[in-house]
């Protein structure tokens, strides 16, 4: 027998047989011999096995390899991309093409990019992706798994046999790759990674997956979408969107407890898009925030331990009928941000976890690789391929799904080596610091390329600490974001008015301090998801006093959140008074507004969105000191507040009582004399309040008072907000 076919005893054909060979196509497809060609074909569960329009294969006994000579004519019928014919022992009868016979497809400027961290399309190149080569259709496979000694894909179409798909390595590069014939959109796979060093092999999904089984299952799902946009116009405008001086007022949604089925089910995106721009656009909203959508095995860890970085949850539908969801609020005019998780990930064994058994994405020390409070793994941020994966996904999200922008999680445990931990529990920087480096310079490498693709798009940082320039430019020193959470003014804020009345005279600093240091950053005022789980109760529940005072005491606290300089952040629920603590297991409280009081709570956030959107003194000046100047904030005793907010020439005048006492003959000063009509009352009836005000009118007259040209005797309702505006100005 000529020497060029295989033997049993061949060494390269058991270590395919072992599962150990890294380039299957040193032994299969087409292999020249002189004046004719071997064809060699590994079929481990066949039994008999021909080409069509060719000649029968010849099994090597007992290893699951076929093979056959073949002339140059009969190499020219059955073409480059032969296919074959096999029978199984349980009768059953198969026809594909080879994958085997297929070029590269992962070209070397992919490689050399992606080794470098700068392919901001890698998920173009990793992955799944259904195409056509050749005229064939099918689908090419390709992951990075560095330590792996072999790689194959598995799943229904080769009845997860881990020996029938193995890819061919790509080197140094770390990636392996296959083109597989026949496969098309919805097919489920996953990689089997044995590793080199351990011989363990490991069953994982795709961390550049599409799409996802529903959980509890994990296997990844070959996805090709095929949506239509119908959003030019917005994304046109984005482009030129000047959110500095424009209103934000943000819904922040968990899609899985907004609303759900009569029974229970979750709602598909397409059955949701409708029902809440309809809500989103009756309460003035500009944008929804939605907790994180990438996929995730345990709902109660609402999206923030994500195991599918590129998959959105199946719980509501397939990657288009997201787009759809997204596509949905453009055209109505609804922005929408996603919360986006690159601090860490969970140690799930099926997903990115000790990848290829190596620690891949993770740092192997746990000095530097795991978060100690959430049980999770942190990311290799000094790791090219590692940084390409975060990066490419933030581009990800925006361009394949047109979000228009991010906030991104935990900021603090990424920028910190010591965050959450004792002395000896982490290493310090090269020079000594508690600074992550690496992580500093991902977050201004993601700004600076996001901001540059895509003008107008919005990243947000969940900072809660000190740190200096989180939202000032990459070239001033900072670290680029658009806007960052003001975590000191919500804390101070929700614990000033936990307080009875009757102490808020000593809480006064709290509510003031923020003036302090309130155009440091971009800021956004946020009362989300987390100050209202984890037994903190609903931010009715923080209010004190009896139910009328709570309600009233929240409308005022979402009055203080939406006339203090910054954009606006309300977790859902929080609109209407939620009583209780939200859970992501059922949905909210919606019974609640047909009550008389809570519906009055849900109109006031309405007006007061409709309020802030529509009056430029209220948003033109944010972050800028010169949309805000205090009237008075010194009475401590009284435990009023007073305040202008400017913008376009307009002026408003704010007036907080945060006491149950009606403070009658109150002298107020105001830049002006005139008449001044009220534009809020939170105590009106409407809202479910004592009704107690002005009946719209104030007169002011040219009495200087708090250095004040003019003043005014006022009537300050109980823990209530008036908004006033001098006539003459509309």
């Amino acid at each position: 027998m000529n020497k060029a076919l295989l033997t049993a005893a061949d060494p390269a054909l058991a270590r395919l047989r072992e599962g150990r060979h890294h380039d299957p196509f040193e032994l299969l497809g087409y292999h020249s011999d002189g004046g004719r060609w071997i064809v060699r074909e590994w079929l481990p569960q066949a039994v008999s096995a021909q080409l069509v329009e060719g000649p029968e294969l010849v099994p090597v006994a007992g290893t699951g390899l076929f093979q056959a000579f073949l002339t140059a004519a009969e190499k020219e019928r059955v073409g480059d991309h032969y296919q074959i014919e096999w029978c199984e022992a349980d009768g059953g009868s198969h026809r594909l093409h080879s994958p085997y016979t297929f070029a590269p497809q992962v070209g070397e400027l992919d490689l050399h990019l992606f080794a470098e961290g700068q392919h901001w399309q890698i998920y173009d190149v990793l992955g799944s992706r259904p195409c056509t080569i050749d005229g064939i259709d099918g689908v090419q496979f390709a992951v990075w798994a560095p330590s792996a000694e072999r790689v194959s894909v598995v799943g229904d179409f080769n009845g997860w046999n881990s020996l029938r798909h193995p890819l061919r390595s790509r080197g140094g590069s770390g990636v392996w790759e296959l083109f597989v014939p026949g496969l098309y959109n919805g097919d489920c796979y996953k990689y089997e990674i044995r590793n080199q060093h351990s011989g363990e092999c490991l069953l994982k999904t795709d961390p550049y997956a599409r799409s996802m089984e529903m959980r509890p299952n994990t296997a990844s799902i070959v996805y090709r979408g095929d949506y239509q946009w119908q959003d030019e116009e917005w994304l046109a405008q984005r482009r030129d969107y000047d959110w500095q001086h424009e209103p934000i007022a943000i819904y922040e949604v968990h899609l899985g407890s907004w609303q759900r089925g009569d029974d229970g089910r979750f709602l598909n995106y397409r059955e949701l898009a409708p029902k809440l721009v309809e809500y989103v656009r009756w309460m003035g909203y500009t944008h929804i925030n939605l907790l994180p959508l990438s996929e995730h095995p345990l709902d109660e860890s609402w999206g923030y331990q994500t195991s599918g970085y590129y998959a959105p949850t199946r719980r509501f539908g397939y990657p288009d009928d997201f787009r759809y969801f997204v596509d949905h609020c453009h055209q109505n005019g609804i922005g929408v941000f996603l919360d986006w998780v690159p601090a860490h990930f969970p140690r799930d064994t099926f997903a990115l976890a000790r990848f290829d058994g190596s620690a891949l994405y993770e740092h192997a020390d746990p000095r530097r690789g795991e978060h100690q409070d959430w049980g999770t793994y942190i990311f290799n941020l000094g790791r090219n391929e590692v940084r390409n994966f975060l990066l490419a996904n933030a581009f990800y999200w925006i361009r394949e799904f047109h979000l228009d922008g991010l906030r991104v999680d935990a900021v603090a445990s990424m920028l910190y080596l010591d965050y959450s931990r004792k002395e000896g529990e982490w290493l310090p920087n090269k020079y000594g610091g508690n600074e992550n480096l690496e992580a500093v310079d991902f977050l201004r490498q993601l700004n600076t390329e996001i901001h540059a693709e895509y003008p107008g798009a919005v990243l947000m940082a969940e900072e809660s600490t000190s740190w200096p320039l989180v939202s000032r430019p990459v070239w001033m020193g900072g670290l680029g974001f658009s806007m960052k959470w003001n975590m000191g003014w919500m804390n101070d804020t929700l614990d000033y008015f936990v307080h009875d009345p009757v102490y808020r005279s000593y809480q006064h600093n709290q509510l003031t301090f923020s003036q302090m240091y309130a155009y440091h950053e971009n800021f956004i005022l946020p009362l989300s998801h987390d100050e209202v789980v984890h037994l903190k109760g609903s931010l009715y529940e923080k209010m004190p006093g009896d139910p009328w005072q709570k309600r009233a005491n929240l409308r005022l606290l979402l009055a203080w959140q939406m006339l203090h300089p910054g954009k606006k952040l309300l977790f859902m629920g929080g609109e209407f008074g939620q009583q209780r603590e939200w859970s992501p297991g059922r949905a909210i409280d919606w019974p609640l507004c047909e009550d008389p009081g809570h519906r009055g709570v849900q109109l006031l956030a309405r007006d007061l969105n409709q309020l802030y959107t529509a009056n430029p003194a209220l948003h033109r000046h944010d972050f800028e000191a010169e949309g805000f100047e205090w009237l008075d904030c010194h009475d401590h005793n009284q435990s009023v507040l007073s305040f202008i907010r400017n913008g376009d020439g307009r002026k408003l005048v704010c007036l907080f009582n945060f006491t149950p006492v009606v403070r009658e003959g109150y002298r107020i000063g105001l830049p002006e004399s005139g008449r001044y009509r009220e534009l809020l009352n939170s105590d009106a009836e409407i809202y479910g309040g004592s009704n107690i005000g002005h009946g719209g009118l104030i007169d002011a007259g040219e009495s200087p008072w708090m250095g004040r040209p003019a003043s005014a005797l006022v009537t300050l309702p109980p823990l209530a907000v008036l908004v006033l505006e001098r006539e003459e100005d509309n």
